[in-house]
């Protein structure tokens, strides 16, 4: 049922030929079984149960004792992939299977453990977790199938479920309804689906990061505003956390919880697809299942300091976000022509120039000619970098597609709650206070929180433009609802107001003392390589014209992160707050983090 690529021990082989027969034998034996035990009560545990003990005690004794990492993710895909057939949920075999291995596998083989439990199938989630099962005498001959191993350019081969009955390769996609729900109406072979006239005119949007810091407030904002939102991430963010040792101030539940809870809540469903959109096969899947009418792309290593830990981080960063963007403008151009891409950019692209900053072009005058031009570039960091590849490669398909795109130069971003977000526990967003994904004005709050000096870098005369998580969501929602032309390449400046590192310190010191808080403020030396006094004069002027209402940076917002980070200041762990990443001391040898 699975081949098992090299290296791979001898002596291994024969434990992981005894387990897979063993598995087979159970798969076989609950399938001859089942439709008998459907059509009368039972007190027979699910065998989702019986398949998850099954799969975890295998996993923690005879595969770890075969010392072979790509033989040990070769069988947690099988795994993976039978679970799926089996109606499992994921969470049940991933989180055993990959956190066994999370303290000795290097960055790479971590990518290619969380690659292949994200990608070997994609899940559509509902609001249950009791696992449905249509009673049927076809409910396994319609599945004459078998799991191979193909070769791909991803760092392991992943397997892949081809039905017999199809030419190309599905994606399969497990359900979890409640017990005594129908199923819902299934593709037919022709693969269409008949579709009512309300359904067609609702915009479907596919959010990339969905399950990150802007993504999740994004997904969540417009499934309320009547979208139908699909979310397609590989979940490596939360895979950076376990590398480095870090954490969310507040705590965050799993993507499947938050989609549950959000459809118990609002009864709006948020399809899920996991997966790597740097695998070109597994997006091509998604686009032709979900059909997008809208793309917005999230899904990038977003921070500065981690693109500067090492060698192999600054690779990742340039390929994970170069890469995953091509994919996705080479999946609109073939699959969704019409399409618009909304596509998440970085106001750092600019730097700080000496001059005004336009957005995204300048009309300038040389040698007695006249041109409208992409504004200059000035990248600080191999993150910001590769923003710029991607505004030149969008631009370029623009002009040469005829594909449609926005490119929201974002600034920094604050804050916590949106109005969907707030509405439970479970639908909490991230919230990072560390020098690695910690933003300015957030990790100000947890500092003067906790009773640990406000960390100005250097002069503290470094300005940006800022803008609440609540106006991230407002300015991706006007983007869609007022498109590009096709062929057009726009860019908006996405942020609300400018302040220097110095201002916010003054202003989160004052709420602080509000509060009662002894805030400080101490100066430490900049790790980054940038200028720390300058001229900062940026526009932003199209999403206002398009209605965009902010939310100012005002006492009662400061004392509302405050409080919040009172609350859970019980989780922060103080050793995260200095920075650590030093933009002139990166090397080649990967940087480790010590426990």
């Amino acid at each position: 049922m699975v081949a098992l690529c090299s290296p791979v021990p001898e002596y291994a082989k024969g434990w992981i030929s005894r387990i897979c027969s063993r598995l087979r034998f159970g798969f076989f034996l609950l399938k001859d079984s089942e439709p008998k035990i459907l059509s009368q009560p039972s007190t027979r545990p699910p065998r989702s149960k019986f398949f998850a003990s099954l799969s975890i005690s295998i996993s923690f004794t005879a595969l770890y004792s075969c010392h072979s990492v790509l033989g040990y993710v070769h069988f947690a895909s099988y795994l993976c992939s039978l679970g799926v057939c089996l109606n499992v949920p994921m969470e049940n075999l991933a989180e055993p299977i990959s956190l066994r291995l999370f303290k000795t596998l290097s960055i790479v083989e971590h990518v290619a453990m969380a690659h292949v439990l994200s990608t070997s199938c994609c899940l559509k989630i509902s609001s249950s977790k009791e696992s449905y099962f249509k009673s049927s005498n076809d409910n396994f001959t319609s599945f004459s199938a078998s799991f191979t191993s193909k070769i791909c350019k991803s760092p392991v081969p992943r397997l892949v479920w081809q039905e017999k009955r199809l030419p190309r390769k599905c994606i399969f996609r497990a359900t979890t309804l409640p017990a005594n729900q129908e199923a819902p109406a299934t593709q037919s072979s022709s693969g269409s689906l008949d579709a009512s006239s309300e359904l067609s005119k609702t915009q479907r949007v596919m959010v990339i990061g969905g399950d990150g810091y802007c993504g999740w407030a994004t997904a969540l904002h417009l499934s309320k505003k009547g979208y139908e939102v699909a979310i397609v991430d590989n979940l490596v963010r939360r895979l950076f956390d376990h590398q480095l040792s870090l954490d969310s101030l507040t705590p965050i539940s799993s993507i499947h919880n938050r989609i549950r809870c959000w459809k118990s809540i609002t009864g709006k469903t948020i399809e899920l697809f996991i997966g790597d959109i740097c695998d070109f096969e597994f997006l091509t899947e998604t686009f032709k299942s979900f059909e997008p009418d809208a793309v917005v792309h999230f899904g990038e290593q977003r921070s500065a300091p981690y693109s500067m830990i090492d060698r192999s981080r600054a690779v990742f960063t340039q390929h994970n976000n170069v890469i995953g963007t091509l994919n996705v403008l080479f999946a609109i151009k073939e699959f969704r022509e019409d399409c618009h891409l909304v596509k998440l950019g970085t106001m750092g692209e600019y730097g700080t120039p000496n001059i005004d900053i336009e957005e995204g072009y300048i009309t300038i005058t040389h040698n007695g000619r006249t041109d409208t031009l992409p504004y200059p570039k000035q990248a600080s960091s191999f993150y910001h970098l590769s923003k710029v590849h991607d505004s030149h490669n969008i631009a370029f398909t623009c002009k040469a597609w005829g594909i449609r795109a926005t490119d929201l130069n974002q600034g920094v971003v604050y804050g916590l709650r949106t109005e969907e977000t707030a509405m439970h526990e479970e639908l909490y967003n991230r919230f990072d206070y560390d020098g690695v994904f910690g933003t300015a004005l957030n990790r100000f709050c947890v500092q003067a929180a906790v009773g640990h000096p406000l960390t100005v870098y250097g002069k503290g005369g470094q300005t940006r433009g800022y803008l609440d998580i609540r106006d991230t969501v407002q300015c991706v929602e006007l983007a869609i609802a007022n498109p590009a032309n096709p062929g057009e390449f726009r860019v908006f400046n996405q942020f609300t107001e400018q302040f220097s590192v110095n201002e916010l310190a003054a202003l989160v010191t004052k709420a602080g003392e509000k509060l009662g808080l002894n805030v400080q403020t101490i100066t430490v030396p900049n790790p980054r390589v940038e200028a720390e006094e300058h001229y900062y004069n940026a526009k932003h002027t199209k999403l206002v014209e398009l209605g965009l209402k902010p939310h100012l940076l005002s006492d009662s917002l400061l004392d509302s992160l405050l409080n919040f980070a009172i609350k859970f200041k019980d989780r922060v762990d103080t050793k995260q707050i200095m920075p650590s990443v030093s933009w002139r001391k990166i090397g080649v040898k990967p940087r480790t983090i010590a426990a």
